[in-house]
C-alpha cells in the first residue's frame, strides 16, 4: 500500500512506520530490549545521568531564586539555556549524521562532566554564586546536552532494530522518570542542607559513569561513509533536515502539538514562588513539585506494553496533551501540595503516551542518514518549548499571579488539540498500520 498524502498541507507522501507483525500483549512495560547487551549499555549509561542532571535541573532555578528572588528571572534562565540548546541540537543532529556517534557520545559526555564540575565551583563563591557566570554555565551545559541527547535517540533503531524502537524508546523515557524523581526529591534534601556544591558534582558522577558504560558499544557509524567534520557541511546537513521534514506534514505536527503544549502549560517556573508561598508549611514541597510530572510518566512507563499496539497514534497523542493541559489547569488551582502533585502526575502520564508515540514515530519513518538531524529537531523541541513555556508562565505569574499563569496555559492547550483536530484532520486519522516502511530506507 502506497503512503497517504496529507489532504491539508499537500506535499510529499507521509512516511509511517509498520507496526511489529507480533505485537506484545499485557500492560506491562516490555523488556524486550534489555537482552540486547548494546542497549543495556545505553540504558544504563542514561541512568547514571539523570539522578546528577535533575538535581542540576532543580539546583539552577533554585539558585537563581535565591540570588534574584524573581520567577521572571528563573524564566530568562531557561531562555539564556534555550539558545545553545537550538543552535547546538540542530548542528548536533547533523554531526551526528557525520561522524562516528559512539566517538561523539564520549566528547560530549566528558564536556558535561567538566561542565558541572565548574558549577559546582561557582556555588562556592561568596555570596552564594554569580549570575553571570551560572548563565555562562548553563548555557554550556545545554549545548554539550543538545549534542549528547539526538545522538543518543538516532542510535537506539541501529542497536536493537526497527521493531523493538518503541519498547525501548518506553525503557529509555522511564528510567529517565526514576532519575527525574529521585533527583528532585535528593536536591530538595540537599538543597535544604546547604549542598548546592553537592548537588552539581554528583551530575558529574553520572555523566562519567555514562561515558565509561559507553566506551564498551560498538562504533556507530551514521549509515553512510563518515568524513572529516566542517562547520559548512553540518550547516547544509541542518537545511537538508528540514527540507526533508518539510515534506512529511504529519510529523511536522508532532513538533507543533508539542510545542504548544510546553509553551503554554510548562509549570516549572512556578515552582520556587509556590514552594515559599502557598506551600511553606510543606516540607521539601520543592522537591515534590519538581518531581510531580515525572510521578505520572514512570506509572504511566511501568504500564506501558499498549503503547507499541497503538494503532491510531495522533489521536492518542492529541488526546494524551488535552489530558496534560485539563491537570495544568488542575495544578493552579490545587490548594494544597499534594492535590498539586496528584494533578502534575496526571499531567506526567499524559505527556509520556505523546514523547513515546512521537519519538517512536520519529525515529522509524527518518532514513538512517537523516536520523541525528530528525532528533535534533526533536531536541529542540521538546527541551526549547518547556523553557519558552518558563517564560511565559515567570511572566504571567509575576503580573496576574500563579493560578492565572497556569490555568490559562492549560485551557489554551485543550482550545488547540480542538483547532489542530479539526484543521489538520490527517493528524487526527494517522494510522500507524496504514502504509509500508518508508521507500527512502529502502
Amino acid at each position: 500500500m502506497t503512503s497517504p498524502v496529507d489532504p491539508v498541507e499537500g506535499g510529499g507522501p507521509v512516511e509511517q512506520p509498520v507496526p511489529p507483525a507480533a505485537p506484545r500483549r499485557g500492560w506491562a512495560i516490555d523488556t524486550t530490549p534489555l537482552r540486547n547487551p548494546h542497549f543495556r549499555r545505553l540504558f544504563w549509561g542514561v541512568a547514571a545521568t539523570m539522578l546528577g542532571q535533575q538535581m542540576t535541573l532543580v539546583a539552577v532555578p533554585y539558585q537563581v531564586y535565591a540570588l534574584t528572588g524573581s520567577s521572571l528571572m528563573v524564566g530568562v534562565t531557561s531562555v539564556v539555556a534555550l539558545v545553545p540548546l537550538v543552535v547546538f541540537g540542530l548542528l548536533g543532529g547533523a554531526i551526528a549524521d557525520a561522524m562516528d556517534r559512539r566517538r561523539l557520545l564520549l566528547v560530549t559526555g566528558v564536556g558535561s562532566a567538566v561542565t558541572a564540575v565548574l558549577l559546582a565551583g561557582q556555588a562556592l563563591l561568596p555570596g552564594g554564586g554569580h549570575l553571570a557566570l551560572l548563565w555562562v554555565l548553563t548555557a554550556a551545559m545545554s549545548g554539550l546536552v543538545a549534542v549528547n541527547q539526538p545522538t543518543r535517540s538516532a542510535v537506539i533503531p541501529a542497536i536493537v532494530g526497527d521493531a523493538g524502537v518503541p519498547a525501548a524508546n518506553a525503557l529509555a523515557m522511564t528510567v529517565r522518570q526514576v532519575g527525574v524523581i529521585a533527583g528532585p526529591l535528593l536536591a530538595g534534601l540537599l538543597i535544604a542542607l546547604g549542598g548546592l556544591p553537592v548537588t552539581y558534582a554528583l551530575d558529574a558522577l553520572g555523566f562519567l559513569v555514562a561515558v565509561w558504560l559507553l566506551r564498551g558499544l560498538p562504533p556507530l557509524p551514521p549509515g553512510r561513509a563518515a568524513g572529516p567534520l566542517r562547520l559548512g557541511a553540518a550547516v547544509r546537513g541542518v537545511g537538508e533536515g528540514f527540507a526533508f521534514l518539510r515534506t512529511q506534514p504529519v510529523l511536522l505536527m508532532t513538533f507543533v502539538v508539542d510545542v504548544v503544549a510546553m509553551l503554554f502549560a510548562w509549570p516549572q517556573a512556578v515552582f520556587p514562588e509556590l514552594a515559599q508561598g502557598r506551600f511553606a508549611g510543606s516540607p521539601a514541597a520543592l522537591g515534590w513539585l519538581f518531581a510531580g510530572i515525572s510521578i505520572g510518566a514512570l506509572l504511566m512507563g511501568l504500564t506501558s506494553g499498549w503503547v507499541s499496539r497503538v494503532d491510531r497514534q495522533g489521536a492518542v497523542v492529541m488526546a494524551a496533551i488535552a489530558v496534560w493541559g485539563v491537570a495544568v489547569v488542575g495544578f493552579g488551582l490545587a490548594p494544597t501540595l499534594w492535590l498539586a502533585v496528584l494533578c502534575l502526575a496526571v499531567a506526567g502520564a499524559g505527556d509520556m503516551v505523546s514523547a513515546v508515540l512521537r519519538s517512536s514515530m520519529l525515529q522509524l519513518a527518518a532514513p538512517e542518514e537523516m536520523r541525528g538531524r530528525m532528533q535534533g529537531v526533536f531536541l529542540v523541541v521538546v527541551a526549547g518549548g518547556p523553557r519558552l513555556g518558563d517564560l511565559r508562565a515567570g511572566a504571567v505569574a509575576s503580573a496576574a499571579g500563579v493560578t492565572v499563569a497556569m490555568v490559562s496555559g492549560g485551557v489554551l492547550v485543550v482550545a488547540a488539540m480542538v483547532v489542530v483536530a479539526l484543521a489538520v484532520p490527517s493528524f487526527w486519522a494517522f494510522r500507524a498500520s496504514r502504509s509500508a516502511q518508508p521507500s527512502a530506507r529502502g
